[in-house]
């Protein structure tokens, strides 16, 4: 059973109890006049946690400031709360830095997009010439998803938590499976994607795409407190805890996952970050600072699939006709999301500690608060279900 599917089995069977309930705060950068949605936004932070998870925390950036909330506690069990400037594991997110020095390396002509995965990674795969860094980028490759396999079942992932995988093995687990589709020909999401153009990024760059990542977008943007772990398994500084539902002694119990080896995710999602630093990162790529007008456009407007996936972001329409762009991420024990519109002129990042229930609905009405303008005269189950926000990944 998929961790995904043991969340959802858990809604009414989650009994165990927030010492602190929602505890909401804001920051001392966003003082209680800062922010005229301030209350909209807190109260809908708490649905959150009250319809699914443990904990969640959530930062807004526009045009009347920034605003940051905390809800829920940081460790079930004890009263502290969930600290709104903390560090998470941002999952999938990650894929969109990847995407972004893929794209610089192609404004620079070091790398093409059209180009075979065998000019840079030979005999990696049965079908590498025919498996383009595009289809990479947009999840049109047909190649079977590794974290299929790997997180197939939650308690053998429990076991082999703090194991070492190398992207190479990661990538073999895929190439011995039967493509899903022609390359090219169809739409499936597909985390064996990014593993691989994490491999392309250090085989052109002789550096290890982290690196990269740090030197061309974490470094030029400040954002201090984003890092790529690697095999560290253990999250610094303050941070909310995550778990994992797991069944045991004849209900369910939550399992403490928040120490884990990230390489299991590597170019897919290993990334820690801080909602604030996924705003910055937002904004300046939506606003041109890390892409030429030629890649960011194609980023944008080469759209595939039902979710309109972009190269390495995806656009979600809301019902005022405000387009945002971004991109979720799940990995055990954290969800996150990050959006901005499209002129890079407002950003909302999102990350919570799942666990039991099904925090979507109230996840999609923050979305809709932060982006309205103004906070919402009622919380209709209609207006909710008028956006619609992927998490894509299953597993992570």
């Amino acid at each position: 059973m998929t961790t995904r599917r043991l969340l959802l089995r858990t809604g009414a069977t989650a009994a165990v109890a927030l010492t602190a309930g929602a505890v909401s705060g804001t920051s001392a950068a966003a003082a209680p006049a800062a922010h005229p949605r301030r209350d909209a936004l807190h109260q809908a932070l708490d649905d959150v946690v009250a319809t699914g998870a443990s904990g969640a925390l959530a930062e807004l950036r526009d045009g009347d400031g920034v605003w940051r909330g905390g809800s829920g506690v940081a460790e079930l069990g004890h009263s502290r709360p969930v600290p709104a400037d903390g560090r998470f594991r941002v999952g999938s997110v990650t894929k969109t830095f990847v995407a972004t020095v893929a794209l610089q390396l192609v404004g620079e002509g070091r790398l093409g997009l059209d180009d075979p995965v065998e000019r840079w990674l030979p005999k990696t795969l049965p079908a590498g010439d025919r498996i383009t860094v595009r289809h990479l980028l947009q999840h049109r490759s047909g190649l079977y998803n590794y974290t299929d396999e790997v997180l197939s079942r939650v308690e053998d992932f429990i076991r082999d938590r703090y194991r070492t995988y190398r992207p190479r093995d990661l990538v073999a687990l895929a190439a011995d499976e039967p493509l899903l589709f022609e390359p090219g020909m169809s739409w499936s999401y597909c985390n064996t994607n990014y593993i691989l153009l994490g491999l392309v990024i250090e085989r052109v760059t002789r550096r290890a795409y982290g690196g990269e990542i740090a030197r061309r977008i974490l470094r030029p943007l400040r954002a201090w407190r984003t890092e790529l772990p690697g095999t560290d398994p253990f999250i610094a500084g303050p941070h909310a805890h995550g778990y994992l539902p797991v069944e045991r002694d004849g209900g369910i119990q939550p399992v403490d996952i928040t120490a884990m080896n990230p390489s299991v995710a590597g170019a897919a999602g290993e990334m820690i970050s801080t909602a604030a630093d996924l705003n910055r990162f937002y904004r300046a790529l939506l606003t041109g600072r890390l892409l030429r007008p030629a890649q960011l456009r194609a980023m944008t407007t080469q759209l595939a699939g039902p979710l309109e996936y972009g190269l390495g972001i995806f656009r979600v329409p809301l019902p005022s006709g405000t387009m945002l762009w971004g991109h979720t991420g799940g990995i055990p024990g954290y969800v996150t999301y990050a959006l901005t519109t499209e002129d890079g002129g407002a950003q909302l990042a999102i990350s919570l500690n799942p666990w039991g229930g099904d925090p979507s609905p109230a996840l999609e009405q923050l979305v809709l608060t932060a982006f309205s303008g103004t906070a919402p005269t009622t919380r209709s189950a209609t207006a909710t279900a008028a956006v619609r926000i992927p998490l894509l990944d299953r597993g992570w």
